[in-house]
């Protein structure tokens, strides 16, 4: 149970970043290679802000802002031109990759490449649950996770928002020719994919430390969630999340310390080898799948 629930708890904030990269992927058919940067932006303004004197939940909103303009800014720079040019070509895979890079870069020269302290949010006092203990700062990022999955899925199928999402995603030149704002909605996925980084960030951020080089890790570990859950399901992408969370730190426990660092890319491949589009896509058409009684022959 202890290892379940601490690694619950860091599956979470790689469910979040999943479902970051999730929901970009949904619109635009764009992989963001800087959504762990996104999830790194909110660590060190939070921290940045805080440290300045300012109260601790106004730190949070300024992380969480930093990180929805900066990933509406990644679709305008990064994306949006290359689409235009080629709608069909991977180089978004190279120019989100470069703003990954710019945003670490700047990141170091504003703050230093060294850790600092990030603000408490809660207090320290553990919570004893079936025999393990957590704290209640890894208790809220389990249930912000879960929280934040099931809005978004009211949210996209509740919603004339959402429901333009999923056209939009079906088909953006119908979507187009009907005359919805395609550019507008992609922009708010970019957005609210910075706003599900940054809300992983300000979780996580107490539990470990505001450095500059921290999204490369959180960034790949989303990516693998992703690839887990199922890229074109933004609820799977949480799964996936959950998921890697719990077996990385049983690896961690029963293999070694070191594990995670490994054993995250071996879980991928084994997924990916079983089901290519990812386990909730296997789940899926298992469900859709029609029975047929035994004895029967299918027609020619």
């Amino acid at each position: 149970m202890q290892v379940v629930l601490s690694g619950l708890a860091t599956g979470a904030i790689y469910g979040l970043v999943a479902m970051g990269f999730a929901v970009a992927f949904y619109v635009t058919r764009v992989i963001n290679f800087a959504q762990g940067q996104l999830l790194m932006a909110a660590i060190m303004v939070t921290a940045a802000v805080s440290q300045a004197g300012w109260p601790t939940a106004l730190a949070i909103v300024a992380g969480l802002a930093a990180a929805v303009v900066l990933g509406g800014l990644t679709y305008l720079l990064a994306v949006r031109p290359v689409l235009s040019f080629d709608r069909f070509s991977f180089a978004w895979l190279v120019s989100t990759l470069g703003i990954a890079t710019i945003l670490e870069a700047a990141a170091a020269l504003i703050w230093g490449p060294t850790s600092r302290g990030f603000p408490t949010m809660l207090n320290d006092q553990p919570v004893h649950i079936l025999g393990a203990v957590i704290s209640l700062q890894q208790l809220l990022a389990i249930v912000v996770g879960l929280a934040v999955v099931a809005a978004f899925e009211v949210y996209r199928r509740r919603t004339l928002f959402g429901k333009l999402g999923m056209a939009i995603a079906a088909d953006p030149e119908m979507a187009s020719a009907i005359g919805a704002n395609t550019a507008a909605v992609a922009i708010a996925a970019f957005a609210l994919a910075g706003l599900l980084a940054g809300l992983g960030g300000v979780l996580v951020g107490p539990i470990t430390y505001a450095n500059p080089y921290l999204g490369e890790t959180y960034g790949i570990n989303g990516f693998v969630a992703l690839m887990i859950g199922g890229i074109e399901r933004p609820a799977g992408a949480m799964f996936g999340g959950l998921l890697l969370g719990v077996l990385s730190q049983l690896a961690n426990t029963e293999i070694n310390s070191q594990a995670s660092d490994w054993f995250p890319f071996l879980i991928v491949v084994v997924v990916l080898l079983a089901s290519p589009t990812g386990l909730f896509a296997a789940v899926s058409s298992l469900r859709r799948r029609p029975l047929r009684r035994a004895g029967t022959v299918r027609s020619a």
